[in-house]
């Protein structure tokens, strides 16, 4: 008989022994096929993390790539899922992924300090501060962010995250 690991779980007790209340979100690489089936499939060779020209490829838990958005942009160029000798990716034709930039609490504009870094990032210019009369917070307009991480490293505060939207957690 196999025997199942919570994954998830077993991530949340590690993070809270290192420190952190919650574990960081697992990135896998764009067009990565959902996390169990990923899982089964990739063999963690590297190959993927080796054909990335942007570096934000990384070995992460289980010796299996993870995108590491500190690192830099991912200009989905899709050389990680062509690099890839098993069925571990999806279909290049397909979106790479549902992740969207998400602003958190220690965004130091909440704190009264003005920055924009991470707009500044933005290739897409999904990041906009509307006018205020105080200190003006990002917002994220989930329809032109890509997920490519560029604010995420952008951010002094570490502020941003990049998280699955409505429409991938619904399909998962």
């Amino acid at each position: 008989m196999a025997t199942v690991i919570n994954t998830s779980l077993d991530r949340s007790r590690r993070a809270l022994l290192r420190g952190r209340v919650r574990a960081r979100p697992l990135l896998r690489p764009p067009w990565a096929l959902d996390e169990a089936r990923f899982v089964d499939a990739c063999t963690g060779c590297g190959d993927c993390i080796a054909a990335c020209p942007e570096r934000v490829l990384a070995v992460g838990e289980g010796a299996l790539p993870e995108f590491d958005p500190s690192l830099g942009e991912c200009s989905f160029c899709g050389d990680c899922a062509r690099a890839c000798g098993e069925p571990a990716f999806g279909l290049l034709a397909d979106a790479p992924w549902t992740l969207r930039a998400e602003v958190g609490d220690t965004c130091l504009t909440r704190k009264g300090v003005v920055c924009s870094s991470c707009r500044d990032a933005c290739g897409e210019s999904a990041i906009t501060f509307p006018v205020t009369s105080a200190v003006p917070s990002p917002h994220v307009d989930a329809g032109r962010c890509t997920g490519c991480g560029a604010c995420v490293g952008a951010c002094p505060a570490a502020a941003i995250g990049l998280h699955a939207s409505v429409e991938e957690a619904v399909d998962a």
